[in-house]
Formats: C-alpha cells, structure tokens, sequence
C-alpha cells in the first residue's frame, strides 16, 4: 500500500497521538457515510458491544488477527496470555499496534498468509470482518486455504452485518443494483477517505445467515452457534467438520 492510500493507518496514527481524527466511508454509487468514530477502534473490553465480549471467549490457542485495525482485539487475547499474531494491509496500522503493544504485528492481505505462520487454531475476523471475504468465490477459495493454516480444532470467529436489515432507500437500491450486475445484494465496492488519502477501491462482503451457510456449504467449514443482540450485526463461530 502506497503512504498516500493509508486513510486507515493515518487515522489511527493521529488517533494515537492525540490529534482529531475521523473516518469516511464513500460507496461506489456516491453514498458517503462516516463511520461511529475511530475511538472505537482503541476501545476497552468493557465498552465493546455485547456481541463482541461474548464471541472474544470463543478465541484459544494460537490466533490470528485478520484486519487487526488499531489491535483492541489482540491486546485483550495477548493480556490473558493467548499467543497472538495481528495482521493487516495498512502499514501504519501495524505501527500503531506495534506502538501500543503488540510487537509480533505484521503487514499482510488476508489473501497472502502463508502456511510457514501456522498453524493456528483460531482466525479471529471481528469488527465486522468477514466482510474482507470480499464476495463469494473468493471466500470460497480463502476458507479452502484457511484449512491448510489451522488446526484439527481450528475455528472461525466471523462478525458480520446482515445487509436485509434496514429500511435505507440507498442501501436497498444499491441491493437491487447488484442483483442486475450479478453480484450479491451485499457486495459493497468502497473506500476509506480521511484528509487526503483515500485507500484503493475494495470489495466487503455483508451477507445473512443463509448465505453465510450457503458459502460455508461443502468448504470443510461449518456454523456451530451465531451470536447477536439486537440490529443487523452478528457473530458466528465457525469450526471445522
């Protein structure tokens, strides 16, 4: 990733250091959101949302953070003693991680993780990211991959936002705007902006729990309990059949 395109790490690297700090979501229809705030991203165990505290005691073994963003979720597994291995695309991101802890944080896409790192027996993909499967066959072809990463025991703990869950009129045309293209309804293409930079265009993949056991469905993956409160957001604990 090139300095300019490090919207992400940028952010968190001000965050870090005490400036003002924000993030902006821009969808490739021309829908701009900003997200609840980079604050968040450096949040305490006990101001996570619920469905996050309960899903983080599934984690054991030897973990690997995918997107591991400012590192919450690493710093908490690492202070209760769990080997931790945090990963992300953004260099900057990784720097804040190594600043605030986590020395074994690496730069790295969810697409190139080589075997050599395992193996692990769990692939933590919280803060909604299962999203980074990016679409169906590609989180076929990871979840094929992931096996040869883990463990017998090995699991998956995948946060997600159910895309059906809303009343949004540019959210619902932009579902009837994928169905046309032949892509699932929840296939976001966006970017992150915050000043001047603005990460690459990327896919993020929101989908049901239907669907999300319609991609599971023969990989060698299984849901073994979801978790979630109230709104669109869930958990799933993935483990091996």
């Amino acid at each position: 990733m090139k300095p300019h395109q490090d919207a992400v790490g940028r952010e968190f690297l001000d965050f870090h250091r005490g400036k003002p700090s924000y993030e902006i979501v821009e969808r490739d229809d021309g829908y701009v959101e900003p997200t609840p705030g980079v604050k968040s991203y450096f949040s305490e165990y006990r101001n996570w949302p619920p469905d996050e505290r309960a899903a983080i005691g599934y984690a054991r073994g030897h973990v690997l953070d995918i997107g591991c963003g400012a590192g919450r979720h690493s710093l908490y597994l690492q202070k209760r003693g769990l080997r931790i291995l945090p990963i992300d695309v953004s260099p900057l991101a990784v720097k804040v991680c190594r600043l605030r802890g986590l020395r074994s944080s690496r730069v790295m896409s969810i697409t190139r993780i080589p075997p050599t790192l395992g193996p692990f027996d769990t692939l933590l993909m919280l803060g909604h990211n299962f999203g980074l499967f990016g679409s169906f066959e590609r989180a076929r072809w990871l979840l094929r991959k992931f096996r040869g990463i883990t463990t017998d025991r090995a699991r998956i703990i995948a946060q997600t936002v159910d895309p059906y869950d809303t009343q949004n009129p540019w959210h619902l045309r932009y579902h009837r705007r994928n169905r046309r293209r032949g892509r699932m309804p929840g296939q976001i293409r966006l970017r992150v902006r915050y000043q001047g930079y603005a990460t690459p265009w990327f896919d993020y993949l929101f989908v049901s729990k239907s669907e999300m056991k319609r991609i599971l469905a023969g990989s060698g993956w299984k849901v073994k309990r979801f978790i979630d409160f109230k709104g669109p957001v869930y958990v799933a604990i993935i483990e091996k059949e």
